[in-house]
């Protein structure tokens, strides 16, 4: 069964060597990854001020961050495509992590 989550990669997959004049997908990609981690790091700090914002907000406010947050996670998919990875990585690690204490499973991050 196909989740909404590998249609939207299909959907990028499907775009990403498009014209950069009608996909916003293929703009992204043919400006780089620069552009894209640009964009990635833009939704973050909103999706932080809509939380903040929501927080003590009303059900628009709350809306505002559910926007935000879809929008990170578009911009988070496009940049794992243009590195030739995809969210099935990512809900691999989220699964690994399933049962491990939060304490635990960043103690066991290597050290930078």
């Amino acid at each position: 069964m196909s989740t909404l989550l590998d249609e939207l990669e299909t959907r990028l997959a499907s775009r990403r060597h498009g014209d950069a004049d009608t996909s916003y997908v293929a703009g992204l990609h043919q400006r780089g990854l620069n552009k894209i981690l640009e964009k990635v790091g833009e939704e973050a700090v909103e999706t932080i001020l809509a939380a903040r914002d929501a927080e003590n907000g009303d059900d628009s406010a709350r809306q505002a961050l559910i926007g935000e947050t879809a929008d990170l996670w578009f911009h988070s998919m496009v940049m794992l495509s243009h590195l030739g990875l995809d969210h099935h990585t990512v809900l691999e690690e989220l699964a690994r992590r399933q049962g491990i204490s939060g304490l635990e499973e960043k103690a066991s991050r290597p050290t930078e």
